[in-house]
């Protein structure tokens, strides 16, 4: 979602929604907003990032790798792969894409639901890489990690694309706003044994420019809007997509932060 507006005047509400609705949700692949929505990418290039710190390890694990897509940037961009990388992911259909992605770089792709524990011995791995998480499970994050090692990763923050969420489901709780804040992840870190090494935080701009880019984005990221389907939301989206026929596009803001914690030599 990172280029500039293409034509869509004319077009009516029907014909963006159908072409919205049919194409494909699986994995994390964005291009198909091309043209149609943008968002500004946080300062520290997390994919780039993480093709630095690879080759310094000897064991990666990816926790909800998504479609794959970022680990596999990563492993191409990086200068050497490390001996054992695995991923895990919950969601079967991007299971299935992640391992097709990823089998050619000799990446296992594990079946975990997001709530389970992760299904490896204590200590196993060198590097722990999570982009976006649905919800860090620091304990089980800790003890897979060998002493020493590092949890390098970006998580989604607190009131992410809370302009587009509030615009369908009307002003949030306030303890829903604060959930996801870094100061609140970093203190369920400590508990769970780690160190915070770093952490920065950006709030970054986002514009839809038609109502088919709302509507594919509601039904890729399914946690904005709860049980979101057109049918249910046709009003609101007939409206939006008026106001932004007439006032241009409609701007949001994500939240991104990026963690590096480690494990100490010892236990405190």
């Amino acid at each position: 979602m990172s280029s500039a507006p293409a034509d869509h005047h004319r077009r009516t509400y029907e014909d963006l929604v159908e072409e919205a609705v049919s194409h494909p949700t699986d994995g994390w692949d964005f291009s198909w907003f091309e043209g149609r929505a943008t968002e500004a990418r946080p300062s520290w290039g997390y994919a780039e990032s993480m093709a630095v710190r690879l080759p310094g390890a000897a064991a990666v694990l990816d926790i909800q790798t998504g479609g794959g897509e970022v680990l596999d940037f990563a492993l191409r961009a990086g200068s050497a792969a490390p001996l054992l990388t695995v991923a895990t992911e919950g969601w079967p259909p991007n299971v299935a894409r992640a391992t097709a992605l990823l089998r050619p770089h000799g990446v296992a792709v594990v079946a975990v639901p997001e709530d389970a524990p992760l299904p490896f011995a204590d200590a196993a791995f060198d590097l722990v890489v999570s982009r976006h998480p649905v919800r860090p499970d620091w304990p089980e994050i800790a003890r897979v990690l060998r002493p020493g090692a590092t949890y390098f990763a970006q998580h989604v923050g607190p009131r992410s694309v809370f302009e587009l969420v509030e615009d369908f489901l009307g002003p949030l709780p306030e303890e829903q706003s604060s959930a996801r804040h870094p100061d609140h992840e970093c203190a369920d870190a400590r508990a769970a044994g780690l160190e915070v090494v770093d952490v920065r935080a950006e709030r970054l701009r986002m514009e839809f420019y038609d109502i088919g880019a709302v509507v594919h984005f509601l039904r890729k990221v399914i946690w904005m809007v709860p049980g979101f389907t057109v049918e249910a939301y046709e009003p609101r989206l007939r409206a939006l997509h008026a106001q932004i026929e007439s006032e241009g596009p409609f701007v949001a803001h994500s939240a991104r932060h990026l963690f590096e914690l480690r494990k100490p030599d010892r236990p405190r």
